[in-house]
């Protein structure tokens, strides 16, 4: 039996952050009721063609879902969310800011209605805020929190390959209603709470903005190399045995301690210290370079 079996979720939600999240939940055994727009529904069945004609996204976000078409805008269709949503323990919504309100589907109407109901809202800017009536994208949001600005090289900036802001709040928006589910086996009660995608991703970029507020400058763009962390993204070469592999950090420390040795304390130093390593980052990469072809499984 799977941990969410009985559990009902219903879900008016489209793209990818709110898809993400009933994903995850369905994927644990929920039943996840999804509601689609009439004619076109989600709108990314229509990102590309490539599963079988169908789009990777949607494939990917809505696996072991129900789809129900519905008409939000239809005279009988806050009839038919009615009775759905008085059977359901989640309903999650990440509508245009202000749609859901429009159409009584606001979290503290649900919870009058429903104490038991646990109700997410997801958004891009959050509920209140000079941006909450704003839509989002993910490309934005990677932008306005500065993850382009660590992203890339120092020639090119870029964002990430995948929809970052998007699955960042999708995943929190999953772990806020399973803690809403365990709270509500203890309580008895339900639960209301908005994920935006902008606190999400800002969220994920504290690092960088710890390094950048106690260290007076950003995190330097490092392609596939780590700011703060070497070595990373050494050349990847072959080992004598013809195997391509990816240095160990501890064997690969004493191995490459026999090999500076020669040029002094400044290697040693910088195997001691991470701050070191990234100070003498392109001299160590070098020496890891010319250390890899030489390295077999004995070593």
């Amino acid at each position: 039996m799977l941990p969410l079996q009985g559990v009902t979720v219903v879900s008016i939600e489209q793209a990818v952050a709110a898809p993400f999240a009933t994903r995850q939940l369905a994927d644990l055994g929920a039943r996840v009721i999804k509601i689609e727009r009439p004619g076109e529904g989600d709108f990314a069945r229509r990102y590309d063609a490539t599963v079988l004609g169908q789009s990777s996204h949607f494939v990917w976000l809505n696996r072991s879902k129900e789809s129900l078409t519905l008409d939000l805008k239809h005279a009988d269709a806050a009839v038919i969310l009615a009775r759905l949503i008085e059977r359901a323990d989640v309903f999650v919504q990440n509508l245009v800011p202000g749609a859901a309100a429009r159409l009584g589907l606001g979290a503290a109407e649900l919870r009058a209605k429903h104490p038991r109901l646990i109700v997410c809202d997801i958004s891009g800017y959050g509920a209140d805020g000079p941006y909450s009536r704003k839509k989002a994208y993910d490309l934005l949001i990677q932008c306005e929190t500065g993850l382009v600005s660590v992203t890339g090289t120092p020639e090119a900036p870029s964002k990430a390959g995948i929809s970052v802001a998007d699955i960042a709040a999708g995943m929190y928006a999953y772990s806020a209603v399973l803690t809403a589910l365990y709270r509500r086996e203890k309580t008895g009660q339900g639960a209301s709470f908005d994920v935006s995608m902008f606190e999400a991703l800002g969220e994920w970029m504290g690092y960088p903005a710890y390094f950048a507020a106690y260290g007076g400058t950003s995190p330097p763009r490092t392609g596939a190399a780590h700011a703060t962390i070497c070595p990373t993204a050494v050349r990847h070469r072959r080992r004598k045995d013809g195997v391509p592999r990816h240095p160990e950090r501890a064997r690969m420390e004493k191995l490459l301690r026999c090999r500076a040795a020669p040029a002094g304390n400044r290697h040693r130093c910088a195997l001691r210290r991470q701050f070191a390593r990234v100070a003498h980052r392109d001299e160590l990469v070098r020496l890891v370079e010319d250390v890899l072809p030489h390295w077999t499984p004995a070593r």
